[in-house]
């Protein structure tokens, strides 16, 4: 199949260039359309004529540029998904797999995450514009299933890393804002600061079998129903820094700053239905996947987003 990956040149769609695959793959990013534009997004179709779409275009950051930019994160990525969609049906694309996220999910629910909850109360507050966005994804994904019978499916990985991420401050997610953070009080020889307590629980999945999962799902997942997909295995934060400091050979003083906002405490979800459907998947061990992080950014610097 010829199958377009919006998003191409992130860090899920980069990941797409090391699998192997019988499949045309067509990475495209954000220097070559402007999706929140629906011309943009009909050139987009009509040039590469996909067989199938993998959507992960998005503005995406973390806990700060959730917080700063609730508004444009709500109203970019409503843009973008919208016309994806659109022209996806407009042009007859048999098969679309997107990518949702955990913070879908509601600020109060019962854990784990499982996917029939996800319309059961409003998200956390701390990223409730992009968590809305993402909710019309799966809304609009599910409506042209129901009138069109269109295959559009969804999925929702938890917290994704690995190489080619972007390291600017107000953009960046857990993992990356740490290694800047490492790696410039290396540098300058002074404390490493990370923001909040350090308590708070969350689930990794490295980049690359994201990518693997979602070619997968293009060809195996057929339902209106979103499939939970990421490494359900849990780490605090602290441990998290713990095992990057190591990693990064950081022996000086560490600052937890507790005035820094840190979201929620934890939302571990449960990938039962994938794995249910796959039998089996044997996902990066998380000490495995920074490792390669870190030596791709340590290889990379500074040309690198977020440095840039």
């Amino acid at each position: 199949m010829n199958v377009l990956v919006t998003g191409g040149t992130g860090m899920v769609g980069s990941a797409f260039q090391n699998l192997e695959t019988s499949h045309n793959l067509v990475l495209v990013g954000s220097s070559q359309y402007d999706l929140r534009k629906p011309s943009d997004a009909a050139a987009m179709i009509r040039e590469n004529c996909p067989d199938a779409i993998i959507h992960l275009a998005a503005r995406v950051g973390g806990v700060k540029g959730n917080n700063n930019y609730v508004a444009d994160f709500f109203s970019d990525n409503v843009l973008i998904n919208t016309n994806v969609l659109n022209c996806a049906h407009k042009f007859n694309v048999p098969k679309v797999v997107s990518l949702l996220s955990t913070c879908v999910y509601p600020d109060k629910v019962s854990y784990p995450l499982t996917e029939d909850q996800i319309h059961a109360g409003p998200p956390h507050s701390s990223n409730f514009g992009y968590a809305h966005a993402k909710r019309m994804l799966d809304v609009h994904s599910r409506a042209l299933r129901k009138q069109y019978g269109r295959d559009y499916v969804t999925v929702i990985p938890n917290n994704i890393y690995g190489p080619n991420d972007n390291y600017q401050p107000d953009y960046s997610h857990v993992v990356p804002a740490m290694i800047r953070n490492i790696y410039e009080a290396q540098m300058q020889e002074k404390p490493v600061s990370f923001w909040g307590s350090g308590n708070c629980l969350r689930e990794f999945t490295f980049s690359k079998d994201i990518a693997d999962i979602l070619l997968w799902s293009v060809e195996n997942y057929s339902s209106e129903t979103p499939m939970n997909i990421g490494n359900p295995s849990e780490v605090t934060i602290k441990v998290l820094a713990e095992t990057l400091l190591r990693i990064m050979e950081y022996a000086g003083p560490v600052i937890w700053d507790t005035t820094q906002p840190e979201g929620q405490y934890r939302k571990p979800s449960s990938n039962q239905n994938f794995i249910n459907a796959i039998d089996h998947y044997g996902y990066t061990s998380l000490e495995i996947g920074l490792r390669k992080t870190v030596k791709w950014f340590l290889e990379n610097y500074p040309n690198i987003r977020g440095f840039r």
